[in-house]
């Protein structure tokens, strides 16, 4: 896979390649193959980051350093090369994403919680190759997750996710590709349509590809833009480099889409509970969304079994920000060479055809 921050030959291809979806991974696979020297559309009715790519909390938290797995080094890779894939994303269009690697703090709430962030520690010692840490320390006074001692990483970052979209799309036209709500597939084409197209595949594939999890979080005009983001009660807590700061969000497998509810009062006040700095915030946005969740919960990548020249990237859910470079990536190597590094447990295979839905 070639190394991002650097400058490249572009490849002169001359493959046409449509992605069908303006969301995260559409985008990303977009920026990836148009910098290759790919003739790029991207097509969404919809524009650019209207579904829950649009959004507003933008937490690329690792997971956790223990029981070590394909999916947690694939996300380690992405969230190390994320700093200098998007500032080459800048660079080509010159949008503001608002990405920055700022860490984040997480409460221990006991004794056992601490013996477990410190064997956490160890892991990440191991498994980070020595470009982050997991440790404790103590709780700062005014910005911590309402415990003496915090877990403090140094791999989390933010996002914003409706700006890094627009970056993206920025960059995309910059280098050549073009953006459009309707047109025909040209060349290779990518389905990167969110839950609505894992619904789709489920109905056209027989098989159970995924579907949808509602979120809703709330953005308040608190300006913490150089601290890290919270942890607390389930929920994430995120300065924005604008002045704001996001929290969310609800997972919500049975959902009404016509917006907010009292479930977002719920959060912002647990977040409160847990945080007395956000109590005076004055709330400015309160956003809902369908994140796409695929069978397995690890994202959906590779070839679309039965239909040639057609691939898919679905499914980043909650992490979808985080995973997008290296998705991107390898997405781009397997439409151009046919190699892409994607594990086993990624892959689309189980979408080939079958008699009835698993």
């Amino acid at each position: 896979m070639p190394s991002v921050g650097q400058d490249r030959k572009r490849q002169a291809l001359a493959i046409d390649v449509t992605v069908f979806g303006a969301g995260i991974f559409g985008l990303s696979c977009a920026w990836a193959l148009a910098r290759r020297g790919a003739r790029v559309q991207v097509i969404d009715p919809a524009g650019v980051g209207a579904g829950a790519s649009g959004g507003i909390v933008g937490a690329l938290a690792p997971h956790v350093p223990e029981q070590w797995n394909d999916k947690k080094a694939f996300q380690l890779d992405s969230l190390l090369m994320a700093e200098a894939w998007w500032a080459d994303v800048v660079q080509a269009g010159g949008g503001a994403p608002g990405y920055a690697r700022t860490g984040r703090l997480q409460p221990i709430p006991d004794a056992e919680a601490l013996t477990r962030a410190e064997a956490r520690g160890v892991g990440a010692a191991e498994l980070w190759r020595g470009q982050a840490v997991w440790d404790v320390v103590a709780a700062p006074d005014d910005w911590s997750p309402g415990t003496a001692q915090v877990i403090r990483d140094t791999l989390s970052a933010r996002i914003h996710p409706r700006r890094a979209c627009d970056a993206l799309a920025a960059a995309i036209c910059a280098t050549g590709g073009r953006i459009e709500t309707s047109g025909e597939a040209r060349g290779l084409t990518l389905h990167a349509t969110g839950w609505t197209g894992l619904a789709a595949m489920t109905d056209t594939q027989g098989r159970a590809a995924g579907g949808g999890v509602k979120g809703q979080a709330v953005l308040l005009d608190l300006d913490r833009r150089d601290l890290p983001q919270l942890y607390a009660d389930g929920l994430h807590i995120v300065p924005h480099a604008d002045g704001t700061t996001a929290i969310g969000s609800t997972s919500e497998r049975d959902f009404d889409r016509t917006g907010t509810d009292a479930q977002l009062d719920t959060v912002l006040a647990r977040a409160v509970a847990a945080v007395p700095a956000l109590a005076a915030a004055r709330v400015l946005t309160r956003w809902a969304g369908v994140r796409p969740r695929a069978r397995s919960r690890a994202p959906l990548l590779g070839p679309w079994p039965g239909r040639p020249g057609h691939f898919i990237a679905n499914g980043g859910f909650k992490i979808g920000f985080g995973m997008a470079p290296k998705v991107a990536e390898v997405m781009a190597d397997l439409m151009l060479t046919g190699q892409g590094d994607i594990p086993e447990a990624f892959g689309t295979a189980g979408l080939a055809p079958g008699p009835g839905r698993d």
